[in-house]
């Protein structure tokens, strides 16, 4: 992420949360950058999220969600979160036709919507708020990739976003220019072979990097799941009310999309050879 312009202070928090590196990025002047409140706001921000880990974790045998898979209590005795994100699953499978499903082994396992909505949610809640304070320009959390953007209203600040090419290490397919959004990124190019279709309960590898920018990182972390589970289908797109996306094939080739429509189409080692 780098500047448009300007020479604002740029300060970084870094935290292990969720088995990911999640990172704090603000920008502003001087009297910003050193203001105590600023500070809490990001530790109130990581503490959110490392509280989200340990009632959703599915590595964590005393989370919430792992007590729920062994038959140690029901959704509804579980904390208050778990309903919330129970029902927001229920209506995400709706949404997609079933390209995502949070019960597709037989338990609830909302993994594919719930750190985007963790982190959305603290975002929203800690870091969009430090906007308003003295000399702030901009702030950003990055979650393992996934990135939560804000930009003041008076600041000339564009954050700028490269997506990777997951075929060739160090070159990007495309970058994105984001002032106040979230851009999320899923496939196999990162984890291997991780993610399944919930429709089949195969692994869903046609698909190596699935990239989508949206008005919140819930939307933008549920999309590029299911652009990764769809594979060559992008008929979702029509509904889905995200702003872009990039799609990168197992075999190279690159689709993209602005709105509801589709705007490129490069078969496979296009992008290389041009």
């Amino acid at each position: 992420m780098n500047p448009a312009s300007g020479t604002d202070i740029r300060r970084v928090w870094v935290e292990t949360i969720m088995g990911t590196e999640v990172s704090v990025h603000a920008r502003g002047t001087e009297v910003f950058a050193t203001l105590p409140a600023l500070d809490a706001a990001v530790e109130a921000t990581f503490a959110e999220l490392h509280r989200a880990d340990a009632v959703f974790s599915t590595y964590r045998p005393d989370s919430d969600i792992s007590q729920i898979r062994t038959g140690a209590f029901a959704i509804e005795d579980a904390d208050p979160d778990v309903a919330e994100v129970a029902d927001a699953c229920a209506l995400a499978e709706e949404r997609t036709n079933g390209l995502f499903r949070a019960n597709w082994r037989g338990w609830f396992d909302p993994t594919g919507y719930v750190k985007g909505w963790a982190v959305e949610r603290a975002a929203r809640r800690h870091l969009a708020r430090v906007l308003s304070f003295p000399g702030a320009s901009a702030v950003g959390i990055n979650a393992g990739g996934d990135m939560r953007l804000f930009t003041a209203d008076d600041s000339d600040w564009v954050w700028r976003v490269g997506i990777a090419d997951p075929h060739h290490p160090g070159a990007l397919v495309a970058t994105v220019e984001v002032r106040n959004g979230a851009v999320a990124t899923s496939g196999t190019a990162e984890r291997g072979s991780h993610i399944v279709d919930p429709r089949t309960g195969g692994k869903a590898t046609r698909i190596a990097s699935a990239t989508v920018v949206a008005d919140s990182l819930t939307e933008a972390d549920l999309w590029a799941t299911v652009a990764a589970v769809s594979g060559d289908d992008l008929s979702w797109i029509s509904h889905a009310d995200t702003r872009s996306g990039v799609l990168v094939a197992s075999d190279g080739g690159v689709r993209r999309w602005l709105g509801a429509t589709e705007i490129s189409v490069q078969p496979a080692n296009s992008f290389l050879a041009a």
